[in-house]
């Protein structure tokens, strides 16, 4: 059984290192979202439009769940009009 004991104590290990990374990313995704929340479009320049854009496009990919648990991990609201709140 020590075999046994070891794989489990590595997948506890793995699964705690893939929570970890999913907390950072759940950060990573709200930071950005409620950046882009509060951008105008009409005023950054040209160049970071595209950028903007791919931001965008990518956490709007996220299911809703996972979008409002990202958001919450920075404690940010996206109001109505598309506008960000901290909390």
């Amino acid at each position: 059984m020590p075999h046994r004991d070891q794989e489990i104590t590595m997948l506890r290990r793995e699964v705690e290192l893939l929570m970890g990374e999913r907390e950072l990313l759940l950060r990573i995704a709200g930071a950005a979202a409620a950046l882009i929340a509060s951008l105008d479009s009409k005023r950054l320049p040209l160049a970071a439009v595209e950028s903007a854009d791919l931001v965008a496009t990518t956490v709007n990919q996220l299911s809703e769940e996972t979008l409002q648990d990202a958001l919450r991990s920075v404690h940010a609201e996206i109001e109505e009009e598309g506008v960000a709140r901290v909390q």
